[in-house]
């Protein structure tokens, strides 16, 4: 089917909450893929941070056709073996002590919520809800996890939010100003995406966990962009030297099917009794084999590597000394590039995208999130559509 026809196909039946690219995407192979039209574009932003083993892996494209072949679905009413070993590898791996699997990363924030109100509502009872969330924060769609996102830009339209949310800036003082007798827990990204790829001080996570042990909080860890991997460690947390009471997760778990959840430490593993949250699709075994499939193929030494790619791409890009963008930041492979005044981050985007370089915006700026398996050839050749492009 060519572009054309795709393009009138989507305007007659979808409906229109994307701005999406004129750009038809058929296959891939790693961080490479390709148009319908046969044209080629080095992918730094993997379905925006889904694709962690990139397109097309012979290990992870077995698990799920040996799966799909076995049993695709069977609920969570009876057990399965996909979704029992993924969580031992998580938990294993991370060292928390259980998991809980759902299907997209605002299920997965909605699920830790749910959780932090309910801890909190058997140990002091009624009227100890409220959520502190932090400014520039994103953490999903649905109405609940709208409100508790730090953007207004997100905010429009869809009034009245659920109650029970309050905001802070990312400082101590900031957050202890928005403290009261109804508090439950503290929500944050470790590194803000949305918000334009700001990581968290250390100094002012550190100070975050004293206060939450001081006061009972339970700390909330949105790891839905930051997790498996993407920042250099298996969840960004480990690079901070704390353990959260819960981390969400979703984006790259599956390699490129739909999944999401939330780990929880001893503390909470026992929160939630049957009934008290469930999902209909959450650890589906076709999903869950590819999420194991992904966990074997980032072992400890490829997620070591994806430091050293990071640094690599940072330096890389700094180095052309394009004058339409500024510094870059982030941690691992989730970069944000400042884009010089006067000048559109989605313009800039758009213009790479049609060069063959497929990259996001976030914030004011642009976001590289490349597959973690990304070749440094690939670097290369999406640093050289760099050049070309915006010089």
């Amino acid at each position: 089917m060519s572009f054309e026809e795709l393009r009138e196909l989507d305007s007659r039946y979808m409906v229109r909450s994307y701005g999406r690219h004129p750009i038809a995407i058929d296959h891939g192979e790693g961080a490479t893929l390709y148009g319908t039209d046969g044209k080629e574009y080095i992918d730094f932003a993997s379905g925006i941070g889904v694709l962690s083993v990139g397109a097309a892996h012979p290990k992870w494209t077995a698990a799920v056709a040996e799966q799909a072949g076995r049993l695709a679905h069977v609920s969570n009413l009876y057990y399965s073996e996909p979704y029992i070993r993924l969580a031992e590898k998580l938990c294993t791996r991370s060292g928390m002590a259980a998991a809980f699997f759902g299907n997209s990363g605002a299920e997965g924030n909605e699920g830790i919520i749910k959780l932090a109100r309910k801890y909190s509502w058997e140990k002091y009872g009624e009227g100890r809800g409220t959520i502190i969330t932090l400014n520039k924060s994103f953490h999903g769609r649905t109405i609940t996890t709208l409100a508790a996102t730090g953007q207004d830009v997100f905010h429009k339209y869809f009034f009245p939010f659920t109650e029970g949310f309050r905001r802070a800036d990312p400082a101590i003082e900031s957050v202890k100003q928005a403290a009261g007798h109804d508090v439950c827990a503290v929500l944050v990204e470790l590194v803000q995406g949305e918000g334009g790829v700001f990581p968290m001080d250390q100094g002012f996570i550190q100070e975050l966990v004293q206060l939450c042990e001081d006061r009972d909080w339970l700390l909330l860890a949105d790891e839905v962009q930051t997790g498996i991997g993407r920042t250099g460690s298996l969840f960004c947390f480990q690079q901070y030297g704390v353990q959260p009471d819960a981390a969400s997760f979703a984006k790259g778990v599956a390699g490129g099917l739909p999944m999401g959840g939330f780990l929880v430490n001893e503390k909470c593993r026992h929160v939630f009794g049957p009934g008290d949250h469930g999902s209909t699709f959450g650890g589906n075994p076709v999903a869950a084999a590819a999420a194991c499939a992904v966990l074997d193929i980032l072992d400890d030494e490829a997620i070591a590597q994806v430091q050293e790619k990071g640094q690599y791409l940072r330096d890389g890009i700094e180095g052309l000394d394009l004058p339409c963008l500024g510094q870059t930041r982030g941690m691992g492979l989730m970069i944000g590039v400042e884009v010089a005044d006067g000048l559109s981050n989605k313009e800039l985007c758009a213009h790479l995208n049609e060069a063959g370089l497929l990259c996001l915006t976030a914030g004011p700026g642009l976001r590289f999130l490349p597959p973690l398996t990304i070749t440094k050839d690939e670097l290369d050749k999406g640093l050289a559509v760099l050049k070309s492009a915006l010089s």
